[in-house]
């Protein structure tokens, strides 16, 4: 099954009709108040369960264990509809690319940041794209390191867009854009760098093929390209392991 947000939608319904199919005309049969709790707690089952056997990705198991129950438990504790209005826009505003696109925030560390400067000695390349590039963790300390160089993050999160447009500011190598990656040009840079999640993936390496120069490079943080062999791999020493997977064009 695809792991379309639609489509969860439809694994978490069936899992609710399944349960409430059982579950209401036994306790209407005996008279019986129905109990949430007990209910929301095998609904959660019943979707972790469709969610296992469809063979989604991790996060959507839990998300689908836990999405029921803790629908229960807001409603228990009575919370003020308001707050749930004001958590959905600073989630919009944050991870804008989780919620329109399966691209979570991921942010760079420094050892990853250690890794793609040693491999931009090497390859001497003028131009750096950062697609999805967050609060700049990733290009602003390169464009500190390489000032003779060019730089370009692209983020279409709001308030994360902005987080790195202030932290970059007064760097004149450094262009800082608020735009959606599927609609940035990729043919003027030398290095292409995402870290994204194994979702767009597919689609982002026939982008790449379509648009980048012969000999550029597109480098992608941890989740390789299905079915493509990377030119180089390189291991960035640090916990969670985040290999880099470089592939020339």
């Amino acid at each position: 099954m695809s792991s379309t947000p639609t489509r969860q939608l439809a694994l978490q319904g069936a899992a609710v009709i399944l349960v409430l199919s059982l579950a209401w005309p036994y306790f209407g049969w005996q008279s019986d108040a129905m109990p949430w709790l007990e209910t929301s707690l095998s609904i959660g089952a019943v979707a972790l369960a469709l969610a296992t056997l469809s063979r989604q990705p991790w996060w959507w198991r839990v998300i689908h264990a836990l999405f029921m129950p803790l629908i229960w438990l807001t409603h228990s504790l009575a919370i003020d509809p308001g707050w749930f209005l004001l958590a959905f826009i600073l989630l919009l505003l944050v991870y804008r690319g989780a919620l329109t696109g399966q691209i979570p925030l991921y942010l760079s560390n420094r050892e990853t940041v250690d890794a793609l400067d040693e491999l931009l000695g090497e390859l001497e390349a003028q131009r750096f794209l950062d697609l999805g590039a967050g609060v700049g963790s990733t290009v602003i300390p390169l464009a500190d390191r390489w000032p003779e160089r060019h730089f370009t993050g692209v983020e279409n999160a709001p308030l994360t867009w902005l987080t790195g447009k202030l932290h970059g500011l007064g760097r004149n190598n450094l262009d800082w854009r608020w735009e959606d990656l599927w609609r940035m040009p990729l043919h003027e840079f030398d290095v292409v760098y995402a870290f994204l999640s194994p979702v767009p993936m597919p689609e982002l390496w026939k982008k790449a093929q379509a648009e980048m120069r012969p000999g550029s490079f597109f480098i992608s943080n941890s989740f390789p390209i299905p079915g493509v062999a990377p030119t180089r791999v390189i291991e960035v020493a640090c916990m969670p392991p985040r290999p880099l997977y470089c592939y020339r064009l």
